[in-house]
């Protein structure tokens, strides 16, 4: 394996951890965002009120995305095991 072979597979694991990843964190940080200015309104500073909310975002997320997740860590293992053979 070459060096410009190793940085290609690098390059597309990053790529891969963004589009896993992405959705999970770009719904976590929009649900905080709008949990704290809520809580900046009414000067309710509770953790739990922050907590819940994401979690619940998370899991609905992981549950309609997770196919999709799945199917695309598999193409990107596939693609790494064809290189390796």
């Amino acid at each position: 394996m070459t060096n410009s072979e190793a940085f290609s597979i690098m390059r597309e694991a990053i790529i891969v951890v963004l589009k896993i990843g992405g959705p999970i964190l770009l719904l976590s940080m929009v649900i905080g965002v709008f949990i704290s200015i809520i809580q900046a309104a009414t000067q309710i500073h509770e953790q739990t009120i922050t907590f819940v909310p994401k979690v619940l975002i998370i899991v609905a997320v992981c549950l309609i995305c997770g196919p999709w997740m799945l199917e695309t860590l598999q193409d990107f293992l596939y693609e790494i095991f064809k290189l390796m053979i």
